[in-house]
């Protein structure tokens, strides 16, 4: 069994596969504590799923283009997703913040796709991640990965420069962020634009896409 948040099917809003149909399984819990994070995923008002119910919530939405796990942290229910992976029968989307590297390690053969943040400290409040992201990346990067990267008026040139270097050690996509409330973006158009050129300068790779969703009013 496993406690999750909600389970629901909607438009993915952020990064490269931005408008696809997706079932999302949005897990409680999380390992990290970022100063901008905007999801209710604790336990509170949670229900407890077995393999087989998730299974079969999965056969009423094949029409979906994956199934996407996020949440809070879903790589901190590893035991349960080494028995419910296997058997799923849509392609996996793992929604993660890129750090549990030795339980991804666990799952990776039966992930299809690799949604990993990098968490910069300017903006979310943590120490630096920089040697988990490596290390979680050297992983990933055997599947479709793309690494996206929240920023705002703090970020640093230092950064700028880390996140461009891993991204290209691993010839990933770097989706480029900016901090939103609710609908609001929290940096102006130079700013983002300034952002944008400087990670170009050292990564072709990066695009631009802020949180879709919210401009849509959807989950």
């Amino acid at each position: 069994m496993v406690k999750v948040k909600e389970i629901f099917a909607s438009i993915q809003g952020e990064g490269p596969y931005v408008g696809y149909k997706q079932l999302f399984i949005r897990f409680c819990g999380c390992n990290l504590n970022c100063g901008y994070c905007d999801t209710e995923f604790d336990s509170k008002d949670a229900a407890e799923y077995s393999v087989e119910d998730i299974l079969k919530i999965i056969d009423n939405n094949l029409i979906c283009h994956s199934v996407s796990l996020t949440g809070g942290e879903p790589l901190l229910n590893v035991e349960f997703l080494k028995d419910f992976l296997p058997q799923c029968k849509l392609p996996v989307y793992l929604e993660t913040n890129g750090t549990l590297y030795k339980n991804l390690e666990d799952v990776i053969d039966d992930v299809t796709y690799v949604s990993a943040d990098i968490k910069l400290p300017s903006c979310t409040g943590l120490d630096d991640l920089w040697e988990e992201h490596d290390k979680f990346f050297a992983i990933a990067s055997q599947k479709k990965l793309f690494a996206k990267a929240v920023f705002d008026y703090n970020i640093t040139e230092n950064e700028i420069v880390r996140i461009t270097n891993l991204c290209k050690k691993y010839d990933i996509e770097l989706i480029l962020q900016p901090r939103m409330d609710g609908e609001k973006l929290l940096t102006d158009s130079n700013f983002i634009s300034k952002v944008l050129d400087g990670c170009l300068v050292y990564h072709p790779k990066t695009r631009l896409i802020p949180q879709v969703h919210k401009f849509l009013d959807v989950e």
